[in-house]
């Protein structure tokens, strides 16, 4: 992709809204046309494949190929091309670079800058830090369980100075519980193509490994809290909810496809959040407040009765049934403004009770 593409793309959004939180561009996440498609046209040294991940194409592009690996057997997630809950992972990222997380917050450099280098991912940055993990551990075990190829090697570029870990067995070495769930979660697509089981049965069983895999990296990312110094404490408090809200997420087995995550993900904050900001926030959107506000009292509730509510969610997800009741609920709560917030508490523990 051109570089002055590039740029124009990003410039043509920001001067349309002012802020730029668009992650769609032809129905697909941001840029996705300019991605790699197939294994060869990422870097290769010596027969390993060596993508930069702090490059956002390069991470755009394990996404999308590893999308394509997994498709042949995502087929309980649906009939459209866009069903399996892989979707998420791109369009999250897409997110994170139109609404300017990826650029340095130190300041000490121009990456990630639209005026000068949109695709660059600041090392400095917490949400690129965090977002590493769930972009760059994911394409490591589906190499080394044969979903890109046999004997496919690679090895993660890192920028000087840096320690992030960057092949199969050091990842496995440093965050053995995340790389263990993602070679589980392969493991189970393969064994789901010749299971016996009704296929609302299988799409739970890997979205259940699904989602084990994807809170073991973002506990692993835990490593990247430093970064958050770099940033107000509005910010801080959104992405500390953010992250609570993953609990959620995962205890009901969403379904993050195309379909289902765009609404969740359109109304997040399109800009990173300064001090001086106070609900509700005057030049972000009726939803991104919304999204705010909901954010933040599902993270306060929680710690004001010390993670029981979290808890609780938890023991209520107990079966294919409460999970599809409990997705439903997310999306009321975060979808509609006029669901209140105790009666999402009042049937968290109704459902509960039927376990």
């Amino acid at each position: 992709m051109q570089r002055s593409l590039i740029l124009g793309l990003l410039l043509a959004c920001a001067a349309s809204l002012g802020i730029c939180g668009v992650i769609l561009e032809d129905g697909a996440p941001i840029l996705w046309a300019q991605t790699a498609s197939q294994l060869t046209d990422l870097p290769n040294q010596n027969g390993v494949v060596t993508p930069n991940p702090w490059n956002y194409l390069h991470r755009l592009s394990m996404l999308r190929l590893l999308i394509a690996a997994t498709d042949p057997y995502m087929s309980s997630m649906g009939t459209n091309a866009t069903d399996s809950p892989l979707w998420g992972l791109p369009l999250q990222l897409a997110w994170m670079l139109t609404s300017g997380r990826f650029v340095d917050p130190t300041g000490a450099t121009t990456c990630g800058q639209q005026t000068a280098d949109p695709m660059c991912i600041s090392t400095q940055s917490w949400w690129g830090c965090i977002n590493y993990f769930p972009s760059s551990l994911p394409f490591l075990s589906a190499a080394k369980e044969g979903f890109l190829g046999a004997d496919v090697q690679v090895q993660m570029q890192v920028p000087e100075g840096e320690d992030f870990c960057t092949t199969y067995a050091d990842c496995a070495t440093r965050f053995p519980d995340a790389m263990n769930k993602w070679d589980t979660f392969y493991q189970g697509l393969t064994a789901a193509m010749l299971s016996p089981l009704p296929d609302n049965e299988k799409k739970d069983a890997i979205l259940g490994l699904y989602w084990e895999a994807l809170t073991a990296v973002t506990h692993a990312s835990a490593v990247c809290i430093n970064k958050q110094s770099h940033y107000s404490s509005k910010e801080v408090a959104f992405a500390n909810s953010w992250m609570n809200s993953a609990e959620y997420v995962a205890a009901a087995h969403f379904q993050s496809s195309m379909a289902n995550s765009v609404p969740f993900i359109t109304p997040l904050p399109s800009r990173i959040l300064q001090e001086t900001d106070t609900l509700p926030i005057a030049d972000l959107s009726d939803d991104e407040n919304h999204t705010l506000k909901t954010f933040g009292w599902m993270k306060s509730i929680n710690d004001m009765l010390f993670g029981t509510v979290v808890g609780m969610w938890k023991s209520a997800m107990c079966s294919v049934t409460t999970r599809e009741k409990g997705r439903a609920m997310l999306n009321e709560l975060m979808l509609n403004p006029r669901f209140a917030t105790q009666t999402f508490l009042s049937l968290v523990g109704e459902i509960r009770s039927s376990c």
